[in-house]
């Protein structure tokens, strides 16, 4: 696919029609997007935001790493357990306890495959092409967006992680902090058993969204959740106290 940037100089209207945005004026043009539109300046202090996430110490990033890896793969234990995988639960409560800063032993990578094959199977891999991955590819991508709307709207960079440091992805930062939320995809996933994921099945995914979680004793629909969560996240970088961070927990079952 070539890629172009696309100015509109004149007066004109904006329709999306068919994936096409449509470009009405004296004539009518078409053009196929393929893009997430985030704002370049999410607060009013910008600047004094990027320059304390540029400062934000090491030994804090990993700690608050571990704690969220940590937290991802206890909702993954006791997704585990609601399904009496027993055993599968236990090996994770294992790698829980096993667990060194910023988790250096790679718990993490375990205990996803331990994870996903209890869910899906032993022969499952998260590299196979079928509607499995399709659909828990599609759901981290809206839990992926937003986040990112969160972090740019609190002033910050996605692209600077506090683990994630690849050159090429511009949302290092949003993978770090989304993790823990994964596993609302997963359970939406492993429930509905999709064979097929196409347009009707991608509609039905946005349904994550109606669920309602809690935070610190409040219901909350899933977009609240996320923005308390990564708010927290920032109390707690730039106040050096990872007792601020705010992590959900389920409290009904999927829509």
């Amino acid at each position: 696919m070539s890629w172009r940037t696309v100015i509109i100089t004149c007066r004109c209207k904006l329709d999306l029609k068919l994936g096409y945005m449509v470009v009405r004026s004296e004539d009518t043009k078409r053009i196929l997007p393929s893009s997430e539109l985030v704002p370049l300046y999410g607060s009013h202090d910008c600047a004094a935001k990027i320059k304390s996430q540029i400062n934000w110490e090491k030994e804090l990033k990993d700690e608050i790493r571990t704690l969220i890896v940590w937290e991802k793969i206890h909702k993954q234990a006791e997704h585990l357990e609601l399904l009496g995988y027993n055993e599968g639960a236990e090996k994770l409560h294992g790698y829980l306890r096993e667990m060194e800063f910023c988790d250096k032993t790679n718990r993490e990578g375990h205990a996803a495959k331990v994870y996903f094959n209890a869910l899906f199977g032993v022969t499952f891999s998260r590299n196979n092409s079928n509607a499995t991955n399709a659909a828990l590819n599609y759901g981290y991508s809206l839990i992926l967006s937003a986040v990112n709307r969160e972090i740019v709207a609190c002033g910050y960079l996605t692209q600077l992680g506090l683990f994630h440091d690849n050159m090429f992805n511009e949302f290092n930062l949003s993978c770090d902090l989304m993790e823990p939320f994964r596993i609302v995809v997963d359970r939406f996933v492993f429930k509905r058993k999709f064979n097929i994921f196409e347009s009707e099945q991608k509609h039905e995914m946005c349904k994550i969204f109606e669920q309602v979680f809690d935070v610190d004793g409040n219901k909350q629909y899933l977009c609240n959740a996320i923005k308390l969560y990564v708010r927290s996240v920032f109390d707690a970088l730039n106040n050096s106290d990872t007792t601020l961070l705010r992590f959900y927990k389920f409290i009904d079952e999927d829509v």
